[in-house]
């Protein structure tokens, strides 16, 4: 197994409407984890096939062994990515204006005969993480791929380009130990095992699943520190003085056994 740094840049806005609140759509400034992971490895990992097949065909719902793009592939390659945290990052609104969809219904403009609402039906406001935004994840992985990490996914309902730098951190850098920890990092609470207790935390509000930050969780954890981590946070000055992340994580864990 190899642990590695991924540091993730934004070169176009990235957009969830991770909250609507009347007209504007807003998106989270962190990137979740799932959505990372379709991002890295739907086509390699997780099956993409350029056919309709049967009613479970092409359905993501993520922890369903039963639909054809499950998480679960990714168990079983030893594949996990952690929810990514912002570094620097800015929004840009964008109003946008939807087009008319004539076979659905007439759209009905602010005024007019019959509208039910004081602003017209299709037109909304879009808060989107900006280009040039900055995030930070770590990713679990075999020693050995068949398919290589790709160098820019596409994230958001706009399919946005994301630029990947990805560092593998020394073995010697990582030190396994047990006990009370605070993982410093954004964590999903339905990956982390029932070993793993989750005492305090920090939620973040978001769909599919809410995530947590600040955890403070009980159970074995790697700690990320000493001379060898010092030499790597020299390349990546963006990584924090010493990182606690938490062990035996994979998608559905409390659910289905772990395969890290």
């Amino acid at each position: 197994m190899t642990l590695y740094a991924c540091s993730l840049t934004l070169h176009d806005n990235v957009f969830y409407a991770t909250r609507e609140m009347g007209i504007l759509y807003e998106t989270e400034k962190y990137l979740h984890n799932w959505a990372i992971s379709y991002a890295f490895f739907k086509g390699s990992y997780i099956p993409h096939p350029y056919r309709l097949k049967g009613d479970t065909a092409q359905k993501p719902d993520y922890l369903d062994p039963n639909r054809e793009q499950n998480l679960l592939h990714l168990n079983h390659a030893g594949l996990y990515i952690f929810p990514a945290k912002p570094l620097s990052w800015s929004y840009q609104v964008n109003t946008f204006k939807a087009a008319q969809t004539t076979y659905y219904g007439k759209s009905k403009q602010f005024g007019d005969k019959g509208a039910d609402r004081n602003y017209p039906i299709n037109y909304g406001r879009a808060k989107e993480l900006a280009v040039g935004s900055h995030y930070q994840t770590f990713l679990i992985a075999p020693d050995y791929l068949e398919t290589p990490f790709p160098r820019w996914i596409r994230l958001g309902k706009w399919a946005a380009k994301v630029k990947v730098n990805l560092q593998a951190i020394p073995p010697a850098a990582i030190q396994r130990k047990s006990g009370k920890y605070v993982c410093d990092h954004p964590l999903n609470p339905l990956d982390l095992p029932l070993e793993q207790d989750l005492e305090l935390y920090n939620r973040i509000v978001m769909p599919p699943v809410s995530l947590v930050s600040q955890a403070q969780l009980q159970g074995e954890y790697w700690e990320l520190s000493g001379n060898e981590w010092n030499s790597l946070r020299q390349q990546l000055p963006n990584l924090p003085r010493t990182l606690s992340l938490p062990v035996g994580v994979s998608y559905g864990a409390k659910t289905f056994t772990s395969a890290s």
